[in-house]
C-alpha cells in the first residue's frame, strides 16, 4: 500500500514552520482506495507571501482542525503504507516534526517521485511538479494546494508504476522488521536509568571509543531510552547495537542544546548523523543596491564580506535562489540565474514584473526582495539572548554580532547585571553557518526566552 501525500505550510523550515493543509491518497498499486484532504490551523500567522503562493489565508484556517485533532486520522490512513510524495523529504520531515511536538514518533518508509522520475523519466529540464506534469500531459488543478498537487502526484506515481512495476512491487511490505531485543536484558539499561531528565546533548560511542551519534533533547533520559528500546527501522537497530558508552552535557536552554548539537555533529562527523554532517559552507548569498536602484542577489564563494546566509555548494545556493525567484516573483537576471541581453525568460511567462527591462519600479521590486530576505535575516543585527542555564542560579547567553552568530556561554545569575561586556566575555566562540542561522531565527520566532537584549 502507498500513501501519496502533499502538504502546504507556513514556510520552508520543518523545524519552525507549520502545516496548513494536508491531502492523502491511499493507493493499493492499482487504484486509489481512500482519500483525505483538510485544512489545518497552524496556530500561527501565515506569512503574506505564502498566502499569495498557496491561496490559503488566515481566515480560512481559523476554524480548521489543529494538527493534534487530525493526527490519529493521518496515522490510521498511512499505517502499513509507503509514504510517497514529490520531494518526499520535505513533506515527511514536516509531518514527523508535527508528531514529534505531540510526543509521538512517526516512522514510515518513504518514496520520492522526484528521485524516481529522474531515474525512470530522464531528460527533462525540470523535475518540479508543475513543470514535469505539464511536460507529461498530467492535469494539475489548484497548484500549491495540497489536494491538487497530491492528485497530480497520484497520476505521476501511476505513470512511474507502469514504467517500473516490478520495482514497485518489491516495495510492498519492504519495511524492515525491527530486530527484537528485550530491554530488560540490554547492557546499557543501568546507564540509561542514571541519565538526567533534563535538557542537553547526548553522545553515543561504540566499543572502539568512536563517537557515532549526537542528539539533543529536553529530556535526555527519555530520548536515549527511545533510541535504545523502541526501534522500528533497520538503521535504528544497527545504531543501537553499535552503542557501548553514553555521555551527555546539560545546557538548560533548548536553544543552546540545538546549537551545541549542530556544532558537535559538524566537528566530529558521527556516522549516524549523516543528514547533518556536511560542514563546509564555502558559498554565500550576497545582496547589493546598484546604481539603477534595484537590489541584486548573487551566490558566490565566500570572501572578505559577510554573507546573508551560507551554503555548502554553489548548487545548493542556486536551488535556494530559485525558490526565492519562484515564491516572490523575482527576476532571474537580477539574481544571477540568467544572463544575456533582453528580458529574462520569466518575463515572457508573466512571472517577472519587468525589473530586467526597468518596467517595474525599483521600490516595488526591492520590497519583495526585502520580504524574501526575512527568511535569512534576524530582527536585530546585534543582540544577546539570555535564557535558562544548567542550574537554577545560572543563565545561558547566546551572542549575535553584525548579523552573525558569535557563540554561547553560561554565566551566574547574579552576574547578569554586570553589563554587556561581561556577558560577552563568557561566550565560547562558535562557527556561524546556515544551520545555526536557521536554528536561532526559527527558535526565537516560535519560542519565548527569558530575555533578548538588542545592542
Amino acid at each position: 500500500m502507498f500513501a501519496i501525500i502533499d502538504i502546504e505550510t507556513t514556510g520552508g523550515n520543518s523545524r519552525n514552520d507549520r502545516i496548513t493543509e494536508i491531502a492523502i491518497f491511499v493507493h493499493n498499486g492499482e487504484k486509489v482506495v481512500a482519500e483525505y484532504d483538510t485544512l489545518i490551523n497552524p496556530e500561527c500567522k501565515i506569512p503574506y507571501y505564502i498566502s499569495e503562493l498557496t491561496g490559503i489565508y488566515d481566515h480560512m484556517v481559523a476554524n480548521a482542525p489543529k494538527f493534534y485533532q487530525v493526527a490519529k486520522k493521518i496515522v490510521e490512513l498511512t499505517e502499513g503504507c509507503t509514504f510517497v510524495a514529490h520531494n518526499a523529504k520535505f513533506d515527511y520531515h514536516f509531518i514527523r516534526n508535527e508528531f514529534k511536538s505531540l510526543g509521538f514518533e512517526y516512522d514510515r518508509t518513504t518514496l520520492c517521485t522526484v528521485q524516481l522520475s529522474r531515474k525512470l523519466l530522464p531528460g527533462h529540464a525540470s523535475y518540479s511538479l508543475g513543470k514535469l506534469t505539464k511536460e507529461l500531459g498530467i492535469e494539475l488543478n489548484m497548484r500549491h494546494r495540497a489536494g491538487g498537487d497530491a492528485a497530480a502526484t497520484v497520476k505521476l506515481f501511476e505513470m512511474l508504476l507502469e514504467k517500473d512495476g516490478n520495482g514497485f512491487r518489491k516495495l510492498r511490505g519492504s519495511k524492515a522488521a525491527p530486530i527484537k531485543r528485550e530491554w530488560e536484558q540490554h547492557p546499557l539499561r543501568s546507564v540509561v536509568d542514571e541519565l538526567p531528565e533534563k535538557c542537553g546533548v547526548y553522545y553515543f560511542y561504540n566499543k572502539e571509543g568512536d563517537l557515532v551519534y549526537v542528539g539533543k533533547s529536553n529530556n535526555i533520559r527519555s530520548r536515549v531510552l527511545t533510541h535504545l528500546a523502541n526501534f522500528t527501522t533497520q538503521k535504528s537497530v544497527v545504531m543501537r547495537d553499535a552503542v557501548a558508552t553514553i555521555k551527555y552535557e546539560l545546557t538548560g536552554s533548548e536553544l543552546v542544546a540545538l546549537l551545541l548539537e549542530s556544532a558537535q555533529i559538524k566537528k566530529h562527523q558521527p556516522v549516524f548523523n549523516a543528514a547533518q554532517r556536511r560542514a563546509n559552507y564555502e558559498f554565500g548569498l550576497y545582496a547589493s543596491l546598484e546604481l539603477d536602484g534595484y537590489i541584486r542577489l548573487r551566490v558566490e564563494k565566500n570572501g572578505k564580506h559577510t554573507p546573508l546566509t551560507t551554503f555548502t555548494t554553489r548548487e545548493e545556493g542556486k536551488t535556494f535562489m530559485e525558490r526565492l525567484v519562484e515564491e516572490f516573483q523575482l527576476c532571474p537576471k537580477l539574481t544571477a540565474l540568467q544572463t544575456g541581453s533582453g528580458p529574462c525568460f520569466n518575463h515572457g511567462i508573466h512571472q517577472c514584473h519587468g525589473a530586467c527591462l526597468n518596467l517595474e519600479a525599483p521600490e516595488n521590486y526591492n520590497q519583495r526582495i526585502n520580504t524574501a530576505l526575512r527568511l535569512v535575516r534576524y530582527e536585530h543585527d546585534n543582540f544577546i539572548v539570555i535564557d535558562h542555564g544548567r542550574y537554577t542560579d545560572e543563565r545561558s547567553v547566546v551572542f549575535i554580532e553584525g548579523g552573525r552568530y558569535v557563540g554561547f556561554g553560561f554565566v551566574p545569575q547574579i552576574k547578569i547585571r554586570d553589563g554587556v561586556e561581561h556577558l560577552k566575555s563568557c561566550i565560547s566562540p562558535q562557527n556561524d553557518n546556515r544551520n545555526v542561522q536557521t536554528i536561532i531565527k526559527g527558535y526565537l520566532e516560535r519560542n519565548p526566552v527569558e530575555k533578548l537584549i538588542p545592542l
